[in-house]
């Protein structure tokens, strides 16, 4: 066009063409660090292309139009093309002026003849607004399209973000439960087995045959034991190479007189009592059944020249009540082992997930330990 421009013998001035050939190349540059000065630029050079240049300084006005729909809202959008509009008026004004009073556009001759100026105004006009509807137009289209899809990436990340965090909080979770798991069973064969170990070895020499039935109770306890470790790990790894191991079931209340009898086997007098029927939640039976394994093993651990120990389950309508309590001539723990084991902690988290409560401490010369468990009738009804 510039080309065109130099073409005699009606000349555009050069430095018109070179000065708006230099503005254009420098908005060019800026239109992504500076967006509002590029388009005011483009406003601007486009405009005066149309007074005293080659007129291809307007195409900066229609990329300017396309980069504001793309870009910004729709608002801003209609906005900028509100004065895009002011400044085409301009321009079509400009236009109707070249060869008589502004410089000659594309070596093209003045027309001979007198012409309608506002008709020549408004032909121009409506091509020059057109041009920027359309343009505009399509960049709001653009702009919107790469709008939902940059939320539909936003979206999908925070999805895959929030599968992760479950994913962890869900692995977490299921290691505390194997961790309390593999707490209680241990913790309990282990106390067992060294108890009924201890007396067996102390019988061995006068009552050997006491000795050899309780040396078969470690054994038994040992491989039950160890039928528990491997169910508890075999869940983890989700083999099915040892389906009978994973689908051994856990225990619950109705084990509770078992329990009490293994205990009582390895020299704890340990007297049960239980009132009303248990419900049919096995999960519930399971907290049961681990309180009062872990409350026993506590005694049968740390306590000290023990009387006795008395163990109640009060089943009612809406909770069950857990009361363990064992009397001895000594305190149960030193004063430097009260603070709160794992599996006080363990206790504490079971009881939680029922809404209920739990108090452990010293009571009339022994340890106590009573928890209270809130049941859902209407979740077992349905």
């Amino acid at each position: 066009m510039a080309a065109l421009s130099l073409e005699p013998p009606f000349v555009t001035p050069l430095w018109s063409l070179v000065a708006l050939g230099v503005g254009g190349i420098v908005v060019l540059v800026l239109r992504h660090r500076h967006p509002p000065a590029a388009f005011g630029g483009a406003m601007a050079l486009a405009l005066a292309s149309t007074a005293v240049g080659s007129g291809a300084e307007g195409m900066l006005a229609v990329g300017a139009m396309y980069l504001v729909g793309l870009r910004a809202r729709p608002m801003t959008a209609w906005s900028a093309l509100g004065v895009a509009l002011l400044l085409a008026a301009a321009g079509a004004r400009a236009l109707t002026l070249r060869g008589t009073r502004l410089p000659h556009m594309l070596g093209s001759a003045p027309p001979i003849e007198a012409r309608d100026t506002l008709l020549d105004w408004l032909n121009f006009f409506s091509l020059l607004a057109a041009l920027l509807l359309i343009t505009t137009l399509l960049g709001i289209n653009a702009g919107h399209r790469r709008r939902q899809l940059g939320e539909l990436r936003q979206r999908a990340a925070q999805l895959v973000r929030e599968r992760d965090q479950q994913a962890e909080t869900a692995r977490a979770q299921e290691r505390e439960r194997i961790a309390r798991e593999m707490h209680d069973v241990i913790a309990h064969s282990l106390t067992v087995m060294i108890a009924v170990s201890d007396g067996a070895r102390l019988a061995a020499d006068e009552k050997p045959q006491q000795a050899k039935e309780a040396m078969g109770r470690v054994a038994e306890t040992g491989r039950r034991t160890l039928g528990e470790v491997r169910r508890l790990l075999g869940s983890v790894r989700a083999d099915d190479t040892e389906p009978h191991v994973l689908q051994a079931p856990q225990p619950d209340a109705a084990r509770l007189p078992s329990l009490v009898q293994d205990f009582a086997a390895a020299g704890l007098p340990v007297r049960l009592a239980v009132t009303g029927s248990p419900p049919a939640d096995a999960a519930l039976g399971l907290t049961v059944y681990r309180i009062v394994q872990e409350s026993l093993t506590n005694s049968l651990r740390h306590g000290r020249e023990i009387r006795s120990v008395e163990v109640e389950v009060a089943w009612h309508d809406g909770e069950v009540r857990i009361i363990v309590q064992d009397f001895s001539a000594a305190p149960l723990l030193p004063t430097a082992e009260r603070s709160p084991g794992r599996g006080l902690v363990g206790m504490q988290e079971r009881v939680a997930l029922y809404d209920g409560d739990i108090e452990a401490g010293p009571h009339g010369g022994g340890w106590r330990v009573s928890a209270r468990l809130r049941r859902d009738e209407r979740g077992e009804r349905e």
